[in-house]
């Protein structure tokens, strides 16, 4: 079954795949080229003579020790993507053009929109699906920009790290397709899509994520005229305006496994997803559209989901007692990532 749309900003990346299979440097790995990056001995199970904290550990806080490795999911379910750690170089001295210095872009190409101390910057998929990760600093503010083109999932997060601020990168592994990444202060590994340190040091640690959208060029221009785009001047050499992933946006299936699929949806159909109070919740933009606004009960809280029509997007709200809307920052990207990291989540469709 083909894939099915969720957002305007998609329909760009058809483009992007016709024009990577025209240039005929489309990318694939299939499912049998990953390897395995944890060696056997790490991920054999807890011994038998673990100590009674251990295991108090594992069950208040679903954290494993496994040969001294502190990890909250199974370490074998952590495979090698393909480039080795940094492989994927992230951008972390980032520069910015002017909106009208931004000729490379066409008003119909997507990214991550992000506002900050009243600063106004757009990150366009076509330089970060070469990099995933931009290591930003905004009016003195620190920001740590992610995108996992195998997920479709942008998400902006503030990189506190043991009470710091730190950088980021690019580990060259994957936990159920998606992004893994490591802080380079503790070399713990963190899920894109939980938002979550997963194996190391930090394992448990959530990072806190900032509010952001995923629009198209054009919609965001016309808002922010003086705003600053992600310059393509990175530091290094790569084909920019061209995806290398061709059309796996548009057609079926993962190239990687993926330990949980649901078919309330489209496996590549666009979700936004919120974890409040420890309950997981998907939200379908195109139903959202559809209505224009809706009003939900979940965790004991009153959600709205508006769309904005300017930017094209949906955004969520926390209604609070006295009426004021406080807005929901979630999780962005197909439902099939979504879904296998939480998948008793509820769906609103």
């Amino acid at each position: 079954m083909k894939a099915k749309f969720s957002w305007g900003i998609v329909g760009f990346i058809i483009f992007l795949g016709v024009l990577a299979t025209g240039l005929g440097i489309i990318h694939k790995l299939p499912n049998n080229s990953a390897q395995n990056l944890i060696s056997p001995e790490a991920i054999s199970t807890t011994a038998e003579s673990q100590s009674e904290n251990n295991d108090v550990l594992r069950a208040e806080k679903n954290i494993m020790i496994t040969n001294g490795v502190k990890h909250s999911v199974p370490l074998e379910e952590i495979i090698g993507g393909g480039p080795p750690k940094d492989g994927i170089p992230s951008i972390d001295n980032p520069k910015f053009v002017s909106v009208s210095m931004a000729t490379s872009l066409k008003d119909s190409e997507p990214g991550i929109a992000l506002e900050l101390n009243g600063v106004n910057r757009f990150y366009p998929f076509q330089i970060l699906v070469w990099h995933e990760i931009v290591n930003d600093t905004i009016g003195g503010q620190r920001a740590f920009i992610t995108y996992c083109p195998l997920c479709l999932s942008g998400i902006v997060f503030d990189p506190l790290v043991k009470g710091e601020r730190v950088e980021f990168g690019t580990s060259g592994k994957l936990w159920n397709s998606n992004l893994v990444m490591y802080d380079r202060k503790t070399d713990s590994l963190w899920s894109q899509i939980l938002g979550e340190a997963i194996v190391g040091e930090m394992t448990g640690v959530k990072l806190e994520v900032l509010p952001s959208d995923m629009v198209r060029f054009g919609d965001w221009k016309k808002l922010h005229p003086d705003g600053q785009v992600l310059s393509r001047d990175t530091g290094t050499i790569r084909l920019y305006g061209v995806d290398p992933y061709g059309d796996y946006y548009t057609t079926p299936g993962t190239y990687f496994p993926v330990s949980k699929k649901d078919e309330r949806l489209g496996e590549k159909d666009f979700i936004l997803g919120v974890v409040l109070d420890g309950k997981a919740k998907a939200y379908f933009p195109p139903s959202i559209k559809k209505m224009g606004e809706i009003i939900d009960s979940f965790a004991g809280k009153t959600i709205v989901a508006r769309y904005e029509k300017d930017i094209d997007a949906v955004r969520l709200f926390e209604k609070k007692n006295n009426g004021a809307l406080e807005r929901i920052n979630p999780f962005a990207a197909f439902w099939f990532s979504w879904v296998a990291v939480h998948p008793e989540t509820e769906l609103y469709k």
